[in-house]
């Protein structure tokens, strides 16, 4: 028995959530953007936020000056809507990962439907590609939203981790089986395949161990651990359990 190691992973950081406290007071503070700096200078390879419609944390100013200021990439998570994509058309960020809204959730509560949205998705990811943004689509471990998401073509695929963060015993077994085989699946189809969605560090390393995997995003998890001990040790945190999980008995 001997140890093998799997490619390392990329760490992408959402920082949604320091705009949450920001915008519970109506403050200039806590700055997002300089937490993203923080969270880059402290190892992660991107930065992600989610601006959302009603612009409930993040605002557009935010994804303008993170983008303009981020040593690293900049992931814009945005709805298919014109208002949207115009914005992120502005912005120019690296990436935007495409996902669904619903006003009432309190976070993100499924994948995108591209089968349903098929036309609009496609659209959109042509419109960002123009621009020179890569788009990815936020999906659920589903072989019809596969299918779609070849169809319009997004290079990337985010598989939404929520279930399986949300559930425990047979059931997180049954869901973890099905995020291997969608990438399994999206890899051989030709897609960058990442995953994100309620990863922690007692839950990250069973997703991290997924050797299509190439990045997690993780945001309200690292930034909750960061109240306690500071966002460069939260980073180094999740890095360092992803870093183990890749290495695994062959």
């Amino acid at each position: 028995m001997h140890s093998a190691v799997i490619p390392p992973l990329r760490l992408g950081v959402n920082i949604d959530h320091v705009a949450t406290v920001r915008q519970a007071r109506g403050t200039a503070y806590p700055d997002p953007v300089e937490a993203g700096l923080i969270a880059a200078s402290g190892g992660a390879d991107s930065l992600t936020i989610h601006l959302r419609e009603d612009r409930r944390h993040i605002q557009d100013d935010d994804v303008v000056r993170l983008v303009a200021r981020s040593p690293v990439p900049v992931n814009l998570e945005i709805a298919v809507t014109g208002e949207m994509i115009a914005l992120a058309c502005r912005a120019r960020p690296a990436f935007a990962c495409l996902v669904p809204e619903r006003r009432e959730e309190v976070t993100t509560e499924g994948g995108l439907d591209v089968v349903r949205h098929r036309t609009a998705v496609r659209d959109a990811c042509r419109r960002l590609m123009a621009e020179g943004i890569v788009p990815a689509l936020f999906i659920d471990a589903d072989d019809d939203q596969l299918a779609a998401t070849v169809e319009v073509g997004a290079p990337q695929v985010e598989i939404h981790t929520g279930r399986y963060a949300d559930t425990g015993g047979e059931a997180q077994r049954v869901e973890l089986t099905r995020i291997r085989h969608f990438a399994r699946q999206a890899l051989t189809a030709g897609l960058e395949v990442h995953a994100g969605h309620g990863l922690h560090l007692d839950n990250v390393a069973a997703i991290a161990r997924i050797p299509e995997l190439v990045e997690l995003n993780i945001g309200h998890s690292i930034i909750a651990r960061a109240i306690l001990v500071g966002l460069p040790a939260a980073v180094a945190e999740m890095r360092r359990a992803m870093s183990e999980a890749r290495v695994i008995a062959a």
